[in-house]
């Protein structure tokens, strides 16, 4: 495209005199108007009608500075999606649509019922999920916190009891002080208060 621009006026500010410009080629046609140091381009076919295609890209270089301000590369960078929204309105289905500015600006700050309803309503869930998360959360708290208690309680009432065999406390074994079998047992043994002699 420069290419051409420089074959159609040259480098010399000739197309800056004229409003809007175009160049062809073989097969397409080059619509395009400057703006600022920037180029507003509409690519059609040959075959397309001019006369819309100027009116197409008059709308458009009055939407541009509408959703962009300045017109740079920098600026166009930043609102490049109300651009192609606002573009969109412009041109359908390859089209122009016979819109005002007025009525693009209206139709890009239509609020739609269905989508704030879908926003309520995940809103909504989302709120759900957050409590039900606390919930479950203070709940597994809870029962860490009866876990913490009763494992501590357990570990006192069992802290001078060992487990079965070995330790003249235990409960089972071979010692002298053991509950069951052993020389003074409480069953059986030779001292026992039970089948002993």
């Amino acid at each position: 495209f420069p290419k051409l621009i420089a074959d159609d006026g040259g480098a010399d500010g000739g197309l800056k005199k004229r409003q809007h410009t175009f160049v062809e080629t073989d097969t397409v046609r080059y619509v395009y108007q400057p703006i600022e140091s920037l180029y507003l381009l509409i690519v059609t076919t040959k075959g397309s009608n001019i006369i819309q295609d100027l009116d197409t890209l008059r709308l458009i270089s009055k939407v541009l500075p509408d959703y962009c301000q300045p017109v740079t590369e920098e600026g166009i960078s930043e609102h490049v999606f109300e651009l192609v929204f606002a573009f969109d309105e412009v041109i359908n289905l390859g089209y122009k649509e016979n819109l005002t500015l007025a009525e693009i600006r209206t139709n890009l700050e239509m609020d739609s019922h269905e989508e704030k309803l879908h926003m309520m309503v995940r809103a909504s869930k989302e709120n759900e999920a957050r409590d039900e998360g606390r919930r479950k959360a203070a709940a597994i708290k809870a029962a860490q916190r009866e876990m913490k208690e009763m494992g501590g309680m357990g570990n006192k009432a069992m802290g001078n009891m060992k487990g079965f065999g070995g330790g003249s406390s235990s409960g089972f074994g071979n010692t002298p002080d053991s509950g069951f079998g052993g020389s003074n047992a409480g069953f059986g043994g030779s001292t026992s208060g039970f089948g002993g002699s």
